[in-house]
């Protein structure tokens, strides 16, 4: 539905009527891969997999790269640095800071989100499977999705699922609006789009894109100098051209009327008034100083007036690149300082001005990330994963070697706030000491995701028939909800 945001900010923003019109056809032709559900069924009668909603709609805060829970939100002995210390002593490289929640401390660099900590619930005992080799795009995959790849059919990401079962809230406002995450000019693009993606939902249910938070509000606005009546008449005469296009027999009924619906959805939001929800001028300069500490934190801005809008589920990253930002494979000390003054601040401020605006008890906040990180372990006790660190010794030998380089899946961190989850609660434990596993309460992927879709009200066994086979909400339908988390 994004037709411009994918540029860099620093080229020049110059389309013409006639490139606007290729690229809007181009996007849509290929939405045609779309699957088509052939049935779908909700198991609402099962009362173990059936919550009354409790959330309307979901921001999720995604920290990309893989970010290290004792380095964060599970802080563990901290080693201060030293050239020549040991790499085996190096457990977290900050120290520990109080909270506003009793006996629960997070790293030094995180103060603004420790003062919010008695009004959230925090997952300390995530897990994640090794998937044979651990990868960033098939953890993130994974994550996003439910589901292993490679699959047999497209999977549907998260918000294209609670897109499509539950709808809109505003139909003007797209349901499912993906921040901060360039799809192309970096690494691993391919890899990136197969999860950001409605599947086999097709495009009607896929994400708005917008990598640049900043430039969000050219996103819905005509090209320059296109008037409200010849963007009409365009309008008019793209939908004719879709009609007498030569994939037009190629296409079933479904998917060219999904086709339809998601054009004139774009065109109700290029035509409306609450198109300057996408407009972060329109904020306070106070409140965009607070929210301006990066990319990141102007999209949790952005994120924050889309939800007021009736946004229903929007995803913020911190952007993954190879070897950037939570990608922690050297440097990682210093980088993770850097992430945490860029996330610390507006993650914050969001859940106090959600608070403040009364919206947070209806909408879920998660912070979470495809994994965690050591110093010293790949995977997790008895993993086979290939050793992926920078520096293989066992010394500190510079400052660029002090940090959590390894991925780790054995036990990570994840934020909840706000959309029926308790305050003031810590859920889990990891051991205090190598390896840093899940020892109490662990929670896999697939039970996360039940509890994000009950809290939804969505069962966990939702399904849809694609291809003659049964595609499930949670893998195989079997998620279970962690109902302790919910208040």
């Amino acid at each position: 539905m994004s037709f411009f945001a994918d540029r860099d900010p620093r080229e020049p923003l110059a389309i013409t009527r006639r490139d606007y019109l290729k690229k809007l056809t181009a996007a849509s032709l290929a939405a045609w891969a779309g699957g088509e559900p052939l049935r779908a069924a909700a198991s609402d009668s099962d009362t173990e997999s059936v919550l009354q909603a409790t959330a309307d709609s979901c921001i999720l805060l995604w920290m990309a790269g893989g970010m290290a829970a004792p380095e964060t939100f599970d802080p563990k002995r901290y080693a201060p640095y030293q050239t020549g210390m040991d790499l085996g002593s190096v457990l977290s490289t900050f120290p520990a800071i109080d909270t506003a929640l009793d006996g629960v401390q997070f790293c030094q660099g995180l103060e603004e989100i420790a003062s919010i900590m008695d009004r959230g619930t925090l997952i300390r005992s995530a897990v994640q499977p090794d998937l044979g080799s651990i990868l960033h795009s098939r953890h993130q995959y994974h994550w996003h999705t439910g589901y292993v790849p490679p699959q047999t059919v497209a999977a549907p990401h998260l918000g294209a699922w609670i897109a499509k079962v539950l709808g809109p809230i505003n139909p003007v406002i797209p349901a499912f609006i993906n921040i901060g995450q360039r799809l192309e000019g970096i690494g691993e693009k391919e890899e990136l789009k197969a999860f950001t993606t409605a599947g086999f939902f097709g495009s009607e249910y896929g994400p708005m894109n917008l990598p640049f938070p900043e430039l969000a509000a050219r996103s819905v606005q005509p090209p320059e100098g296109m008037t409200p009546g010849r963007f009409s008449d365009r309008q008019k005469f793209y939908q004719r051209l879709l009609e007498t296009h030569p994939l037009h027999d190629q296409a079933s009924d479904h998917q060219r009327e999904s086709l339809l619906r998601s054009m004139d959805k774009a065109y109700q939001l290029l035509s409306s008034k609450d198109r300057d929800a996408f407009d972060l001028s329109a904020e306070s300069p106070e409140t965009r100083q607070i929210y301006d500490t990066s990319r990141f934190g102007r999209g949790c801005l952005l994120a924050r007036r889309l939800v007021e809008r009736g946004a229903r589920f929007v995803e913020v990253t911190t952007e993954y690149e190879p070897f950037m930002q939570w990608d922690t494979h050297a440097a990682g000390h210093e980088t993770t300082a850097r992430l945490h003054r860029e996330i610390d601040r507006p993650i914050a401020q969001l859940i106090r001005d959600l608070d403040s605006q009364g919206r947070l008890d209806r909408t879920l906040v998660i912070v979470a990330s495809e994994f965690s990180r050591d110093a010293m372990m790949e995977g997790k006790p008895g993993s086979n994963a290939q050793d992926q660190a920078d520096h293989k010794g066992s010394t500190v030998l510079e400052p660029k070697h002090y940090g959590l380089h390894r991925h780790f899946t054995g036990g990570s961190s994840v934020l909840l706030f706000g959309g029926g989850m308790r305050r003031g609660y810590c859920h889990g434990r990891t051991a205090d000491e190598r390896p840093l596993v899940a020892i109490e309460k662990p929670v896999t992927v697939t039970d996360l995701h039940a509890t994000l879709f009950t809290a939804l009200g969505i069962s966990p066994k939702t399904e849809f028939e694609v291809e003659g086979r049964p595609f499930y909400a949670t893998e195989d339908g079997k998620g279970t909800a962690a109902r302790e988390v919910f208040a």
